[in-house]
């Protein structure tokens, strides 16, 4: 069996925030990919603004070096696993993986999720062990900790036997030993080279080319990307495309690209083992294979995660509405949707009775965080209801799905932690005490059990705590109420400005979130109860002026700081009567039904209807 021994595919997978894209950056800039003037951004493959600014991968990206006539292709793929649906299809890609572990952090729980799926795949590891120049780095603990996830997740004996690699990917430095650090990154490059295995050169036999990954470019239309598994594709050759429901369609391939650096380059051909992307499909998708016309043989289909989480999106039918947003009408709304579909396979989005409604599916808050910011980023204006889990019957019985919890916090906030999940219905599965006053829990949770519990969470340990979970597995419903907001909220009856004058009158009465000037409406939330019930009040308030003066000289006022939401914050808020308004300008939280004496008459309906079920 012949081999391509100047090529390598690996995809580089990790827990958010262990350095997998600074890593990529300094395998980019020591292979002399780039030319010595090139101006090159810091974590040069997120190239999403969002990405940026989070400091998180949402995409996969792939990328390519040369070194020593050899070339890597690299794959980047995000950590959270929101965008899990990116990195199971990564796999199918690659003949290896580069698994980056925190030399402090150790093993997350993406680290595991992410390794499951490299497994299952039969992938050839290669471990490494970043940050090494952190304090308090562990590096020996570390690797036994990986060793543990590998025999836990059922690695064979293969996999078992990884070679590791420590680095500091901020530095550009890799060593094979913990204690000395090299000057530059040559052991990491050859224990790619050495160790991760190369394609299989079976060119000669029939194309089988399958897509992997969506582009989507207004001169090209669709674009699919993925690996040739057999045989060569040229540009200009007519192929089959074997479609997902069984069907085939012709085309022609109208221009093809490879990967080197940060550009894609129009490249002729392709053989067995390359990465690509092919432009003249209209309707390509995910998992589809193209094949020559008279030799019709595709590759098995790819399982993309079914979404977990499900929302409601509507027109902005709010008193504000318009006001701040360029698109705002159900039609626009509607189209942003579907492109997003383009090259989104993780995502669903459903008609409802209504024209002006979707329900918009996902695999996690994040996932569709990050869509709406998106929109609203591009003037749109639209409304969200809370999120809610999709519930599936499995074998005649309704389950749902439930998250594992690593939770890193100091001891005297373990006791709070403890109760708070046991209340939102979560199995206790270990605790270790890590040193220094640091202790890891970690639990099985009802993934309805964790909406809205970050911010409880953050407020409870005082910020010190590091929540972290990903999709476990789907478990029978469990029975009752779990999680959901305890307060109630402060509702405006008034439409106008907020006061100082009027805050400072109910601030004893919960928290505010919103400044002195902001744009109020009737029915929209200002603030937080301090009890389990809802309140109208009204912020927009004047201080009636009087010529006559006080016989107590006036006292200077200070007013708290309101607390400002984040759209994450916002969405994890909100309950099932209330709806999340997003425009470029703000973000609002709002009743559904504005109108006080409405919202009282709703509520009573409610209770009798659930009386007489009962």
């Amino acid at each position: 069996m012949t081999v391509r021994n100047d090529l390598r595919n690996i995809a580089i997978i990790a827990h958010v925030d262990h350095g997998k894209t600074t890593l990529v950056d300094q395998l980019l800039k020591q292979s002399g990919t780039f030319r010595e003037n090139e101006q090159v951004d810091e974590r040069a493959m997120d190239s999403n603004a969002l990405e940026k600014e989070r400091g998180i991968t949402i995409l996969a990206k792939n990328t390519a070096i040369n070194y020593n006539d050899v070339r890597i292709n690299i794959l980047d793929t995000p950590g959270h696993a929101d965008f899990g649906g990116e990195v199971e299809r990564i796999m199918k890609m690659v003949d290896g993986v580069l698994l980056v572990v925190d030399a402090y952090e150790g093993c997350m729980p993406q680290t595991r999720f992410v390794l499951k799926k490299a497994l299952e795949q039969k992938l050839t590891p290669l471990v490494v062990v970043n940050k090494i120049d952190r304090d308090f780095a562990r590096p020996a603990e570390v690797v036994d900790e990986v060793l543990d996830l590998f025999i836990d997740l059922g690695a064979d004996e293969d996999q078992l036997d990884f070679p590791v690699i420590y680095a500091s990917a901020i530095n550009g430095t890799a060593s094979t030993t913990a204690e000395k650090q090299d000057e530059d990154m040559t052991s990491l490059f050859k224990a790619i080279i050495d160790n991760i295995p190369a394609p299989v050169d079976n060119s000669e036999e029939p194309l089988q080319f399958q897509v992997t990954m969506l582009d989507y470019n207004d001169y090209l239309g669709r674009i699919g990307i993925g690996r040739v598994f057999r045989g060569a594709i040229k540009v200009g050759e007519q192929v089959a495309l074997m479609k997902l429901d069984g069907s085939v369609k012709q085309f022609r391939v109208t221009k093809m690209f490879g990967f080197i650096g940060l550009k894609r380059i129009e490249i002729e051909e392709a053989k067995a083992g390359d990465l690509i992307a092919v432009s003249g499909m209209e309707e390509i998708n995910v998992g589809e294979t193209v094949c020559p016309v008279d030799h019709q043989d595709p590759l098995p289909i790819l399982r993309i995660d079914e979404p977990t989480l499900q929302m409601t999106f509507l027109v902005n039918n709010s008193p504000f509405a318009g006001r701040e947003g360029k698109h705002v009408t159900s039609r626009k709304l509607e189209e942003r949707l579907r492109a997003e579909l383009e090259t989104d396979v993780s995502l669903r989005v459903e008609n409802t009775d209504s024209p002006d409604m979707w329900v918009v599916s996902g695999r996690g808050e994040l996932h569709l965080s990050i869509l709406i910011e998106n929109m609203r980023r591009e003037g749109y204006e639209l409304q969200v209801s809370k999120p809610e889990v999709i519930i599936r019957e499995i074998d005649g019985v309704q389950c749902e799905p439930v998250e594992r919890v690593q939770i890193d916090v100091p001891e005297e906030y373990t006791g709070a932690v403890m109760e708070s999940l046991g209340e939102r219905k979560g199995e206790m599965l270990n605790m270790t005490n890590t040193g220094s006053g640091q202790v890891r829990l970690e639990f099985m949770v009802p993934a309805r059990g964790l909406i809205g519990y970050t911010t409880e969470f953050l407020s409870q340990t005082r910020g010190y705590g590091i929540i972290n979970h990903s999709f476990d597995s789907y478990q029978p419903v469990t029975p009752g109420q779990v999680g959901g907001r305890r307060q109630g909220v402060l509702v405006s009856m008034e439409t106008g400005k907020a006061t100082q004058y009027g805050i400072i009158q109910v601030e004893d009465r919960g928290t505010i979130f919103v400044e002195p000037g902001t744009d109020i409406y009737e029915g929209m939330i200002v603030g937080e109860h301090t009890r389990e019930n809802d309140l109208t009040v009204n912020i927009t308030k004047m201080k009636q002026q009087t010529n006559v003066r006080s016989a107590t000289k006036e006292h200077t006022v200070t007013m708290k700081k309101p607390r400002i939401m984040t759209l994450e914050e916002a969405l994890e808020y909100l309950n099932d009567d209330e709806y999340c308004e997003i425009t470029p300008e703000a973000i609002r939280l709002r009743k559904k039904i504005l109108v006080k004496t409405e919202r009282e008459r709703a509520e009573k309906r409610r209770k009798l209807a659930a009386q007489n079920q009962s």
